[in-house]
């Protein structure tokens, strides 16, 4: 159970108690702290804050026409945000990035992610190979770059990182932003002390940060101070938190280490690095839809895609635009995080697997029709095209037939909205613009 499935279901058990007094206090704060070690909270902050709540929730005057369950959910809500950290927000102008990190913390992957962060933004990047210890660390990057729209320098075989800062910073001068990648190890040493300061020295960084994977929990906090003592650490990216039961903990473990937490990775993919933002977090734990946030991977996904307005506003709805709006829906990322954006955090994880492979299963199939087939959709009463679509999909007929029948059921669908102007007027918020 990962740690915001322990907090909803401590609430939904707090909500359904008859009488709201010590003893259920008492108990929900019980629930609370399993949830919160089990999720690798530091023990002495998990105390600290659970007992805040009981005084809060039984000092306080609760405000009239809110409900027991909203009143508590609000101050847990209050507490965790102080616990997980200030939210951040950056300066978007010309500056110097170096990244640190031990081995397995995605940090290079991470240093191409915030690099299409700020070339997003309109700031042209470049990316600084001073890996010179991980095999294949060049080659990584380099390719990273390509794929960010960022620009690339590395020495092959090079040793001296000074040497290589140095010259990378020549050949990238153009560039408003320089990210230098520095090398890992198992552990914090002299050695990668040694190294971190030479690149330093030379770099004269705008932006130190440490680069944490989430599953470490509150061991963030160590290497945190520790990285923070050799080098002066102005922030951290946490990775790998949309896979983690324990990104609370690191959370928790970094803010308590007097080190803010500015990015957080959810993904893989080079768009999934978001602005840490402590309410958005601890809300999405909470199952508090984060539509905001919602929006703006709609607008990311349409923007990276080739969906166009007339795909989404058409009269006529077919096999091809509802492929774009499917490849276009398959850029916001992990279902599980789109479904946490909406208040959906519950919904059962066979459920997410299930849609995911469908939709998946789905872009193949429409990828093998004809532009004909996708543009009239009545050629697939002929079985003799269903066959030949679920042979070049490596798909079964009835797979392809539950795709016709579920595209039939949209249609209906959207031929009933066609004429509802309100609803017309909501959905334009989500719709790109012009064409």
């Amino acid at each position: 159970m990962d740690l915001g499935e322990g907090l909803r279901k401590a609430i939904a058990r707090l909500s359904g108690a008859t009488i709201i007094d010590a003893k259920a206090i008492k108990e929900f704060n019980k629930e609370l702290q399993k949830a919160l070690i089990s999720a690798d909270v530091e023990v002495e902050l998990v105390f600290a804050l659970t007992k805040k709540i009981e005084e809060a929730a039984l000092k306080s005057k609760m405000p009239e026409g809110v409900s027991h369950k909203d009143y508590i959910t609000n101050l847990v809500y209050e507490e965790l945000s102080r616990l997980m950290g200030e939210s951040y927000e950056p300066e978007i102008r010309p500056k110097k990035i170096l990244l640190a990190g031990i081995y397995g913390s995605g940090k290079t992957t991470t240093s191409a992610k915030l690099a299409k962060f700020y070339q997003d933004r309109g700031l042209g990047v470049g990316l600084i190979c001073c890996d010179v210890s991980r095999p294949a660390a060049y080659e990584q990057l380099e390719t990273l770059a390509k794929q960010a729209g960022a620009g690339f320098f590395g020495m092959k075989n090079e040793k001296d990182v000074a040497k290589i800062v140095r010259e990378g910073m020549i050949a990238l001068r153009g560039k408003k932003v320089i990210i230098c990648d520095s090398s890992g190890r198992s552990g914090m040493d002299e050695e990668l002390i040694k190294e971190l300061k030479l690149i330093n020295n030379q770099f004269k960084p705008d932006e130190k940060l440490l680069v944490i994977n989430a599953d470490i929990g509150q061991v963030a906090g160590r290497q945190a101070a520790e990285f923070n003592r050799a080098i002066g650490l102005t922030g951290v990216i946490v990775t790998k938190l949309d896979g983690s039961g324990k990104g609370g903990g690191a959370l928790s473990a970094v803010n308590a280490a007097s080190v803010r937490v500015m990015f957080t990775g959810t993904g893989e993919k080079l768009n999934a690095l978001e602005l840490y933002d402590s309410k958005k977090f601890v809300g999405r734990l909470l199952g508090v839809p984060d539509l905001e946030g919602l929006l703006a991977h709609v607008n990311e996904a349409i923007k990276n895609s080739d969906l166009k307005a007339e795909d989404v506003n058409s009269e006529e709805l077919n096999f091809e635009s509802f492929y774009k709006q499917m490849k276009a829906m398959s850029k916001m990322g992990p279902m599980k995080n789109v479904l946490g954006m909406m208040g959906l955090a519950d919904v059962p994880k066979e459920a997410v697997e299930t849609g995911e492979s469908k939709l998946k299963k789905y872009e193949n199939i429409i990828g093998s029709m004809t532009r004909e087939e996708r543009l009239g959709e009545k050629q697939l009463k002929d079985p003799g095209r269903i066959a030949r679509i679920a042979k070049g999909s490596g798909v079964s007929e009835k797979d392809v037939k539950e795709l016709i029948a579920d595209f039939n059921k949209m249609k209906k669908m959207a031929d009933m909205l066609k004429n509802n102007r309100d609803v017309r007027k909501q959905m334009s918020k989500f719709m790109p613009k012009g064409s």
